[in-house]
């Protein structure tokens, strides 16, 4: 690759990220689940579409799946509140295992007699098609009213089931018959248990090590946590456990740590998770061939529909029998399994080992996910108020660090005043803030306190500044103005880097 083709393939990258981020304002105003925005820019781009790339590596589209489905798992486990999941993981791991198989034989089942399927695609199809998605889950939660007990499930069971899955659908990908399924079941529940293990154990170390590490720069620690949470998967992966469970429950133990400033690392996680989203899902849309579709459009049908009337609820209410759930909240579940980009990342799996059908298995995927994702996502919301499950506008995600200043077009200024600085014995009042600006929270030797206008500072204070847009510089230079010449600096001519003029208000 030349720099001329590494330019324009970052200016096609850059153009098709802009349009992604347009099109979740889109998809948040219409309910059309962003997913299916992404996927169809990706076919736009295709072969078929007016872009005109031919892509068929199946390969590189499962190896790129599995690292966007990573980084999705650590930002979803990372804003995961585990007072919330703690209550429903034994829910969610019953969903995650009893739920999976049932699902998995009920689809199985309707895919071989009633589509016409061989037994190994229909249960590659069943397998395919019983995960439920992160990205799609994570996504939707953001945005529905559902009460703490019901949204804990459901990402506790969107982190958990892929783990299962994965072995299942490559245990059928495999040449030859699949024999002696208690062995199976055993190689499901080991590679739970170590994977497991390594997560809880990374993300306790992590945490442990990011608690007492002082780092040079605030950016630095974002990365440390991703860093570590990837290192779970990578470590459970290569001692033949699940990664993915292992990614997840070490990003949740990292993201209820209470680590140094853990609301930039959730905005970086955030901002790494959408990346991945529509990577991965732009990458499915351009690896699919619209044309080829079209033969596979009715199974796809008649299978989404066992899927979703039948597999599902069935699974759901059986995993769920040892609990006493109202029949409400176990419909609302059932109706809640949403597909996305992980299905269809792991119908490439029998793609890549070259089973007999494997293409028809991810067009019959793709077409299902599409149109029942389609169907889901936006009627979600409309049956959790007709079963009255909505929890009202506190239980949707407010981004309480970051939400109510954007709103107010505000920021949060962060000092601390140092040994020289001359701030040290000026009282609150006689900071004399712009008009829009105000000092909120001061934090003196590990405790936090709401200053009043006579409040003395001292050195070592850390200052909590909220500002508005228009006032945000003018804090700032007010700030360091006072620093340099303390309270009489506009009177002495200091303003910092343009500080205000002597007598202003």
């Amino acid at each position: 690759m030349s720099v001329d083709h590494l330019n324009e393939l970052l200016l096609i990258c850059s153009l098709v990220l802009l349009i992604a981020v347009a099109a979740v304002r889109v998809s948040s105003r219409s309910g059309l689940p962003s997913l299916l925005i992404y996927l169809g820019i990706g076919v736009a781009m295709g072969q078929d579409g007016p872009g005109g790339v031919v892509f068929d590596n199946a390969q590189l589209t499962q190896l790129l799946g599995y690292a966007a489905l990573v980084v999705i798992l650590a930002e979803g486990g990372l804003g995961t509140k585990w007072k919330e999941i703690r209550p429903a993981l034994p829910r969610a791991a019953s969903l995650s295992t009893v739920g999976v198989a049932l699902s998995v034989g009920i689809t199985a089942a309707g895919a071989h007699y009633l589509a016409g399927l061989d037994w190994r695609q229909a249960l590659l199809i069943g397998a395919v098609v019983s995960s439920t998605d992160a990205a799609a889950v994570f996504s939707v939660l953001r945005s529905v009213p559902l009460p703490a007990r019901l949204t804990g499930i459901l990402e506790a069971e969107s982190g958990f089931n892929d783990a299962p899955v994965v072995i299942l659908v490559v245990a059928f990908s495999t040449a030859g018959p699949v024999e002696h399924w208690y062995l199976l079941l055993g190689t499901i529940a080991l590679e739970l248990a170590i994977g497991a293990a390594i997560g809880l154990a990374i993300g306790w170390l992590g945490a442990y090590a990011m608690r007492h590490v002082a780092l040079p720069a605030s950016g630095l620690y974002p990365i440390a946590v991703m860093a570590i949470a990837v290192s779970a998967y990578a470590l459970g992966a290569l001692a033949h456990g699940s990664g993915f469970l292992a990614v997840y429950l070490a990003a949740v133990i990292l993201g209820n740590a209470k680590l140094p400033h853990s609301p930039a690392t959730r905005g970086f996680a955030e901002g790494l998770g959408w990346i991945g989203q529509i990577g991965m899902f732009v990458l499915l849309g351009l690896l699919v061939t619209p044309h080829n579709l079209l033969d596979d459009i009715v199974p796809a049908l008649l299978i989404g529909m066992i899927l979703t009337i039948v597999a599902r609820p069935v699974s759901v209410f059986a995993a769920l029998l040892p609990w006493r759930m109202p029949w409400r909240e176990k419909t609302l579940l059932s109706w809640a399994g949403l597909r996305g980009a992980v299905p269809i990342v792991l119908a490439t799996i029998p793609m890549v080992t070259d089973v007999p059908g494997s293409e028809r298995v991810f067009n019959i995927v793709f077409v299902l996910v599409v149109i029942y994702t389609f169907i889901q996502g936006p009627t979600l919301p409309w049956l959790a108020r007709r079963l009255r499950l909505g929890d009202g506008e506190e239980a949707a995600d407010l981004g309480i660090e970051s939400a109510p200043l954007e709103r107010l077009r505000g920021h949060l200024l962060s000092t601390t005043i140092g040994q020289a600085s001359r701030m040290h014995g000026v009282e609150v009042g006689e900071l004399r803030m712009p008009a829009g600006a105000a000092v909120t929270l001061v934090v003196r030797d590990g405790t936090s306190f709401v200053p009043a206008p006579t409040t003395v500072l001292r050195r070592g204070d850390e200052l909590l500044v909220v500002a508005t847009d228009p006032v945000r510089d003018a804090a700032e230079r007010r700030l360091q103005a006072v620093s340099q010449g303390g309270k009489l600096a506009g009177w002495l001519g200091i303003h910092g880097s343009a500080g205000r003029r002597p007598g202003s208000h």
